[in-house]
């Protein structure tokens, strides 16, 4: 398996027999909700989806999968989104082939997908990567395979020793427990390990930092990764080290 790192979006693709292209948590319509709170900023869903079209072209994938939060309002869908959604699948179909693994933002959002490009909400296997949104107990049958998850937003905070910080979207990748998963018991014998890649929100309003996702996790996938096996990555692929090792450097630049 082939992996290529694409900061611009952040995006990246997968590459076994297919290129496939990931993106998640775009979060259309997000604006509104911002504004109910005080945060006054107009649409920038054109942006979001130019930036994607973008990632599409340099990248020449296959297929293009969409790691869920589509949309943002719930439990109803906005007028803005309504308008918004409707003409992004239909320029992004217009294009690629493309799957949706709904998220916990998206009900109805199958009022705008046809039936083929609509996945499980548990996850589904592709070209032998496992694919989901990440806010449900993935399907046994992702076991023993990678899993990419969007739903956290992840975003990685670094301090030097002059204390200058750096807060930026990245990637986590660990074991996940597959009891604490609650697979059932056997599986495959291989000695396959069931891993998964946390994927930065494709939206440059929504982040997470990773040491609170770590402290108050709001997934079974989070609650179950294996933390001495979790490494860090920038969102051009820059490798940051060991989840742990970052934790120490965090407590060790408090006064």
């Amino acid at each position: 398996m082939k992996m290529e790192f694409l900061p611009d979006g952040p995006a990246l693709v997968v590459e076994n027999r297919e290129r496939v292209l990931v993106a998640g948590d775009l979060h259309l319509g997000i604006e509104p909700s911002l504004s109910r709170q005080g945060v006054h900023i107009r649409s920038r869903s054109r942006e979001r989806i130019d930036r994607l079209i973008a990632c599409i072209e340099s990248a020449g994938p296959d297929t293009l999968a969409l790691l869920g939060d589509i949309k943002h309002g719930v439990p109803f869908t906005t007028r803005q989104e309504m308008r918004e959604i409707r003409d992004f699948f239909d320029e992004i179909r217009s294009i690629i082939p493309f799957f949706v693994l709904p998220g916990n933002h998206d009900p109805g959002i199958e009022e705008f997908l046809r039936p083929d490009e609509l996945f499980p909400r548990d996850g589904a296997l592709v070209d032998g990567v496992g694919y989901l949104h990440g806010h449900t107990y993935p399907n046994p049958a992702l076991r023993g395979h990678l899993i990419l998850a969007g739903h956290h937003h992840v975003m990685v905070s670094v301090r030097d020793e002059v204390g200058c910080a750096l807060r930026a979207a990245g990637y986590l990748l660990a074991r996940v427990n597959e009891t604490c998963l609650q697979f059932p018991p056997g599986g495959d014998e291989s000695g396959t390990v069931t891993r998964a890649l946390f994927v930065p929100a494709f939206c440059e309003l929504a982040g997470y930092d990773i040491q609170h996702m770590i402290r108050d996790p709001i997934s079974p996938l989070s609650r179950c990764i294996d933390i001495p096996t979790s490494e860090l990555f920038l969102s051009d692929g820059t490798f940051l080290g060991p989840l742990s090792l970052l934790e120490e450097d965090t407590n060790d630049s408090e006064p």
